[in-house]
């Protein structure tokens, strides 16, 4: 009877057993797909594209000389103050000019013995011609007659040079500018001694107008004959010049000259754009940055860079495909300006590219279209839900 009890415990037990395993067993339910991820977009077009090339430039005089003294002597006075304004004929440094006032005085002395010693050959030879017409005196000696003018004639032609080198011997001890413009810093002082053509006394440039030195490529040569033919230039204001404190000078230039050859060994050529200086912003010597627009001949595809990312050397963008999909898309990027980037190859105009929320977006991932600030993981602000 025990036995029979243990028999039906036993089966209520494994009963339990079998109920409690099938309830524990139930089948997994199916996961859904992912959510869409928000981002904002951008459809790619074709525009109009200027650009701005910037190069550093250096302003330099469009005219300037140095003065350097054309004979020797002590300084004897400085008739400018360093710095000053000049004008052209304009007095601004005196040689000792005492040898040079006796040697001008002793060439006029010579000069005019010399041109005595020929009037009177020149009369003797008159007077031997004419007794020779009435042969009262022999050929022979009107021919000497003749010699001797002539050597007196070329006496009176080295005394008239020997007084012109003289003069200007003497004009030379008085340095003048040689052109409107401003003096530096001189060079020299009161009782230096100066050697011909060696010392420098100071320089003279003009200030205005001025210009800037910039060096360009060889392969824009084109572009920059183009604009220094262009009428236009000054008026498109294609040049500005970004001075050393960050501020943009606000006159216009317009390209003056192009140098006559190509440096081999940095493939650039000199171009110089002239600006007006009035108010002496711009000092020869300083170091610039120059802006210059770019005009773009044909309309060119231009995205956002931020929606542009970069791994291994190759740009990509993300291109919203079929149902909503992003399908990474490898990019060649052009000339970059303000918050944009022109695409020279790997995308269509009409497309779609991800801008806003880009990092958060997987390959063939779902995409939703949202405002940037929900891209950007940021909560709306209060009342923007109605």
């Amino acid at each position: 009877m025990k036995t029979f009890n243990y028999i039906q415990l036993g089966i209520v037990i494994l009963g339990s057993l079998s109920l409690a395993s099938c309830g524990g067993n139930k089948a997994p339910q199916q996961q859904g797909p992912p959510p869409a991820v928000p981002v904002t977009t951008y459809k790619v077009a074709d525009q109009p594209v200027t650009t701005t090339d910037t190069y550093p430039g250096v302003v330099v005089a469009l005219n300037e000389v140095e003065l350097r003294a054309q004979v020797g002597g002590y300084i004897t006075a400085i008739y400018i103050k360093d710095g000053q304004k000049v004008n052209k004929g304009q007095k601004l440094y005196e040689i000792d000019r005492t040898k040079y006032i006796a040697a001008y005085n002793s060439a006029k002395a010579d000069l005019a013995v010399a041109k005595a010693n020929r009037d009177k050959t020149k009369k003797d030879a008159d007077r031997y011609t004419k007794l020779a017409q009435q042969d009262a005196v022999a050929k022979q000696r009107v021919d000497y007659a003749l010699t001797d003018l002539a050597n007196a004639e070329s006496q009176v032609t080295a005394a008239q040079a020997n007084v012109s080198s003289a003069a200007n011997d003497l004009q030379r001890s008085i340095i003048v500018s040689p052109l409107n413009g401003t003096i530096g810093i001189s060079q020299v002082k009161l009782g230096a001694l100066v050697s011909p053509g060696t010392t420098l006394l100071n320089t003279v440039s003009t200030n205005n107008p001025i210009a800037v030195d910039i060096a360009v490529g060889q392969e824009e040569i084109p572009r920059f004959e183009q604009m220094k033919k262009n009428p236009q230039a000054v008026k498109d204001s294609l040049f500005s010049v970004q001075l050393p404190d960050g501020s943009i000078y606000k006159r216009q230039g317009h390209i003056v000259a192009i140098d006559r050859a190509v440096d081999p060994a940095t493939g650039t050529i000199k171009v110089r754009i002239s600006y007006p200086n009035e108010t002496n912003k711009l000092f020869a010597g300083m170091t610039v940055n120059l802006n210059a627009l770019n005009k773009a001949p044909q309309h060119q595809l231009v995205i956002p860079f931020k929606a542009v990312s970069e791994m291994l050397g190759q740009y990509n963008v993300m291109v919203v495909g079929d149902s909503s999909k992003a399908v990474p898309r490898i990019v060649k990027l052009g000339k970059q300006f303000e918050q944009n980037v022109v695409i020279t190859d790997g995308l269509k105009s009409g497309e779609v590219i991800v801008v806003e929320g880009v990092q958060n977006v997987r390959p063939g991932a779902v995409v939703k279209e949202v405002s940037a600030a929900e891209a950007n993981g940021q909560q709306p602000a209060a009342g923007a839900k109605k």
